[in-house]
C-alpha cells in the first residue's frame, strides 16, 4: 500500500511526500525526525528534525555522497528510541535506496538481501538501475574495509 507509513525496522519508517505531511500518521508512529530525499526537499513541519537532502530520481544522480550523513541521521534518531521517516516522492526509488544503505550499514546483509527486507515492509520499493549499482559499489567498499 503506497498510501501509509511502512515500518521497516523499530523507528525506521518508509513513505511518500503525503505521508510526510500527515501529522497524525506521524504523531501515531511516534516520528520526530524526516529524512527528505527528493528534488525539492525542504523543512516543512516546525515540530520535526529534519535533514533534507536535493536529488533527483535517475540512473546518474550519485545518492552514495549522502549516505553516510542519512545513515548517522537515521541511527541517531533511533538510539535516542525516536522514530524516523525516510521519504521521497513516492516512497519506492530515492528514500528505499537510503534505508537500504542503513540496514546494510548496521546489519550484516548485503544489498540484496537488505532490500528483501525492504520489500517484505514496503512492496513497492524499487530503486531505479543506477541506485543499485551504487547499493553494489557501497557493498564493495565496505566489504573491502
Amino acid at each position: 500500500n503506497n498510501n501509509i507509513i511502512s515500518d521497516v525496522l523499530e523507528g525506521l519508517y518508509l513513505g511518500n511526500i503525503k505521508d510526510s505531511a500527515d501529522l497524525k500518521q506521524l504523531r501515531d508512529h511516534n516520528i520526530t525526525h524526516i529524512l527528505s530525499v527528493h528534488d525539492a526537499a525542504r523543512e516543512a513541519l516546525e515540530e520535526m528534525t529534519y535533514l533534507c537532502i536535493q536529488v533527483s530520481d535517475t540512473p546518474s544522480q550519485n545518492l552514495t555522497q549522502h549516505f553516510k550523513d542519512c545513515i548517522q541521521f537515521i541511527h541517531k534518531c533511533r538510539m535516542e528510541k525516536k522514530g524516523c521517516l525516510v521519504h521521497c516522492l513516492a516512497g519506492v526509488s530515492r528514500s528505499v535506496t537510503m534505508v537500504v544503505a542503513y540496514i546494510m550499514t548496521v546489519t550484516s546483509l548485503g544489498w540484496e538481501e537488505a532490500m528483501v527486507a525492504v520489500k517484505t515492509a514496503r512492496t513497492c520499493a524499487n530503486p531505479n538501475l543506477g541506485f543499485q549499482q551504487q547499493l553494489q559499489m557501497f557493498q564493495n567498499e565496505q566489504l573491502a574495509e
